[in-house]
């Protein structure tokens, strides 16, 4: 039986989402990680350096994730409709599109890394480590865009376990020559950029040999055809999640800069470290979202109503579960999370625990505002789930980090989030509950 076909039922949804929330998590985990070595191993000046860096990171991952996630709306879409050829040929040439967008975004990096450097707000103190980190994990660009691109697509092609193994081999790398190459050779922030960009470079290897092979696969790699309707369509309905990444760049910019004003590099250092946590507990609203969307966007292909109805109360049930869960454990893992980065009691680590203290009330809100924006992806309906991801990620925030330091100073940053994230959920539930009847005839 087609995957898609199978009873909805909470066992169903947790086996088939669990691999892509795994997924992310695991992302998330080597992330931190990373950082950690980094920290460890070179120190925390060295770890704002790699945050100082983040969006242009951010800027690749909005690139992917849009081909991504609009991409796999579209040839899921085909597919239930019974177009498993021309699913083919889509899916072919997003993934081409994504090669070639990140092959010229990598000679960017690679030629222009000193002005990079400098337009993201790096000062005397760290701008070596940023040129560095920059100049070496441009090389690997291309592969980042391809490991996003197949992580989504193994949901799609129905093999979401092997999207799992695939992140898992590539994470554990990472991990492993974080170690080699900031430990015993002794390579810095260098080693923490090649590292990542192996990590990288595994998972999108795999990808292409396996998609390269047709037998039994509904979905593999055929001649591509020029199509700038489905380009249109993949750019649109995945422009939700491409603004969504984008926005973290600039306002990663801006909480950068603000900190770097208030407290200097130990609180970019402290951010940075908060930020790490926000990545590992949003990970999971991330993967159920990305992993559900395939289920949805099937079945609105298939026109059926009633496995429309049971995804979508499923879904809300297991959202605000998880939103309550990652509040808790927020409060609850700060100190172990945080001293992991920084020595107990020093500048940075009581910054950092005030910091999670405030800025952990945004768990409570964004899962549905996460789900909220990939719900109107899996539907084709890219303006509203752009709309959503928007005022969530750059027209709220923006807002909060205008008006709120001014009131509060440091506190008014760390709150920034939370208030954003409250202030979208209404938007969210507002969108969601008028367009009920797409999901609940």
């Amino acid at each position: 039986m087609n995957t898609f076909e199978k009873k909805i039922t909470p066992g169903f949804l947790l086996k088939f989402t669990l691999p892509s929330v795994i997924m992310m998590v695991f992302n998330s985990f080597y992330t931190m990680v990373d950082g950690g070595f980094v920290s460890n191993f070179v120190g925390t000046t060295a770890l704002s350096a790699v945050n100082i860096s983040y969006p242009l990171i951010s800027l690749v991952f909005a690139i992917g994730i849009m081909l991504a996630s609009g991409g796999s709306a579209v040839v899921a879409k085909q597919m239930g409709e019974g177009k498993q050829l021309k699913a083919k040929q889509s899916y072919t040439f997003i993934v081409t599109c994504g090669v070639v967008l990140g092959i010229v975004i990598a000679f960017i990096g690679l030629f222009f890394t000193k002005e990079i450097s400098l337009l993201l707000g790096a000062n005397d103190a760290i701008y070596e480590y940023c040129y560095d980190y920059i100049l070496y994990i441009s090389i690997f660009i291309p592969f980042a865009i391809l490991q996003v691109l197949f992580q989504f697509f193994f949901v799609t092609a129905g093999r979401p376990n092997l999207g799992l193994i695939v992140t898992v081999i590539g994470g554990a790398a990472n991990i492993f020559l974080d170690y080699l190459f900031m430990g015993p050779m002794e390579l810095g922030i260098k080693g923490a950029a090649v590292a990542t960009g192996i990590g990288f470079m595994i998972p999108a290897v795999i990808g292409l040999i396996w998609f390269a092979k047709k037998e039994d696969r509904i979905l593999c790699f055929t001649k591509p055809k020029f199509d700038g309707k489905v380009l249109i369509r993949t750019c649109t309905n995945g422009s939700s999640e491409m603004v969504s990444n984008l926005a973290v760049a600039v306002t990663t910019f801006l909480f950068n800069k603000l900190m770097m004003r208030y407290v200097g590099e130990d609180g970019v250092a402290a951010l940075t470290i908060v930020l790490y946590a926000q990545f590992l507990f949003t990970a999971v609203f991330l993967g159920y979202t990305s992993g559900i969307a395939p289920l949805f966007s099937y079945n609105y292909g298939a026109q059926d109503e009633k496995r429309l109805k049971k995804l979508f109360k499923l879904s809300i049930i297991f959202i605000t579960i998880c939103s309550i869960l990652a509040y808790a454990f927020s409060l609850l893992l700060a100190k172990p999370v945080v001293g992991l980065f920084s020595e107990p009691n020093s500048t940075v680590y009581n910054l950092a625990i005030h910091g999670m203290d405030l800025f952990g009330i945004s768990f409570l809100f964004m899962g549905f505002n996460i789900f909220a924006s990939g719900l109107f992806t899996s539907f084709s309906n890219g303006l509203i789930s752009a709309l959503l991801s928007f005022l969530r990620t750059f027209v709220f925030i923006i807002l909060a980090i205008m008006f709120l330091p001014k009131l509060l100073n440091v506190d008014g940053i760390w709150l920034s989030i939370p208030l954003a994230e409250l202030v979208a959920l209404f938007v969210s539930l507002g969108y969601m509950i008028r367009y009920k009847k797409i999901y609940q005839y």
